[in-house]
């Protein structure tokens, strides 16, 4: 059986390190869901993903309410709590319409790939003058 008082208690004591392994993971399963629906890989791998992404959405999100339940109210508690939520909601968004998610990804690179050629098109203007 569960008992919160000792994971709350648990989340306090070892919050520096609970917290420098769930920010990265974060992150980086977030990071590799959007990836993977940018490389347009299997529904399953995508669904995978985001569901590794989201344990750790939740796990950060008990985390900081269990400061809130004590009544921490500093800055770190609020940008854990809307890095937890973003991740979340991307990871959902992930899972719910991948479409949509690509159109921004594929508008994104060819974005990106314009301020890369316009850069590389100046840099060569300054290298002939």
């Amino acid at each position: 059986m569960l008992d919160f008082n000792t994971l709350t208690e648990f989340s306090h004591t070892y919050c520096i390190g609970i917290c420098a392994f769930l920010v990265p993971a974060n992150l980086l399963t977030t990071l590799q869901t959007g990836i993977l629906i940018g490389l347009n890989r299997p529904r399953m791998q995508v669904w995978a993903s985001a569901a590794v992404a989201g344990f750790w959405a939740a796990a950060m999100l008990f985390h900081v309410f269990t400061w809130f339940a004590i009544g921490v109210v500093m800055p770190p508690t609020y940008i854990l709590l809307g890095m937890a939520i973003a991740c979340l909601a991307i990871n959902i968004w992930a899972v719910a319409h991948p479409s949509s998610m690509m159109q921004l990804i594929k508008v994104a690179i060819s974005a990106f790939r314009g301020i890369l050629e316009e850069a590389r098109r100046k840099k060569e203007e300054v290298i002939s003058h």
